[in-house]
């Protein structure tokens, strides 16, 4: 399995396992074990998650199926994310759907993932969603506190355009080591207004969520998705891959902006797919053949 290194200490599996849809599976804490043993025996050794998912319940359940075999905590990165507050049972103090990069409840929320995920450290904090209230002098102090005391390893964002990277930044006497941002032969917003130039500028791996575009591209009859699909038909066959799966995974994977696809399967299979895409090779032409069909023109 490829690694992207993000800093002297700290490198991610080039293939991410995402666990945003964990609560929705259903499955036992030793079947979601399973699912964690046969990523990491073929190098997926990243996991993500947020404080939000599954309604507050996935860091739990993800934490609890870790405690069936707690060695593998030392041989795994675990990602993570706050900052958005939603409305939950299992939050009844949340009233309203809202933003919060406070440093009261960065370090509350922190507090509350370590004990959900039954780890005394996370490798990688990241604020979920930029916010228009937020105090970067307060929020630096927040990750001051949390790296000094062991708790957080490293920080990033997620979501963040250059202005809203470089307020952060401007505060922090270390760097962000990555954004996580939606990325897809789909979705293009991100490499059209600049931001994964600012990610080459800086020397900073992104993260791609929604790497297969939620599966839109599997289902949607729009003008778009089947132009683009019919694209990534014609690829396939070209570079052998098993599927357009993996021939989105392989047009992110074949960007010099090192990204890193997180794949949010809960399906072993699908997590095979996106760990095969990393052998496919792409053309320059086969590439721009699938960004051109997804802007629906041709390039200038």
């Amino acid at each position: 399995m490829q690694r992207v290194k993000l800093t002297e200490d700290l490198s991610l599996s080039r293939i991410v396992h995402g666990m945003w849809r964990l609560a929705d599976w259903n499955f036992s804490n030793e079947k979601i074990l399973s699912l964690i043993e046969h990523g990491m025996e073929r190098g997926v050794t990243t996991y993500d998650h947020a404080d939000i998912y599954g309604s507050y319940t996935c860091e739990e359940i993800f934490g609890n199926a870790l405690s069936l075999k707690p060695s593998l905590r030392e041989k795994m990165e675990i990602v993570t994310k706050c900052g958005i507050v939603v409305p939950s049972d299992n939050r009844p103090s949340h009233i309203t759907h809202h933003y919060n990069t406070s440093k009261s409840h960065i370090l509350k929320s922190v507090e509350q993932s370590l004990m959900n995920l039954k780890t005394d450290y996370i490798d990688l904090l990241l604020i979920h969603r930029p916010d228009p209230l937020m105090d970067p002098m307060e929020t630096a102090e927040a990750f001051n506190q949390l790296k000094e005391s062991g708790k957080v390893r490293y920080f990033g964002v997620s979501n963040f355009k250059k202005a809203q990277w470089d307020m952060l930044q401007s505060y922090l006497e270390y760097p962000l080591v990555t954004n996580q941002l939606e990325l897809s032969a789909y979705n293009l917003e991100n490499f059209e207004d600049g931001t994964i130039n600012l990610c080459q500028e800086m020397g900073v791996a992104p993260m791609a969520w929604s790497p297969l575009a939620g599966g839109s591209i599997f289902e949607e009859s729009n003008e778009k998705a089947v132009r683009l699909r019919q694209t990534l038909q014609i690829v396939k066959e070209e570079i052998g891959a098993n599927g357009i799966d993996e021939v989105m995974y392989a047009w992110l994977l074949n960007h010099p902006a090192k990204i890193i696809p997180i794949v949010g399967s809960g399906k072993k299979e699908r997590l095979d797919s996106a760990i095969a895409s990393l052998n496919l090779s792409m053309q320059r032409e086969q590439w721009f053949s699938i960004l051109t069909s997804s802007m629906g023109h041709d390039i200038a």
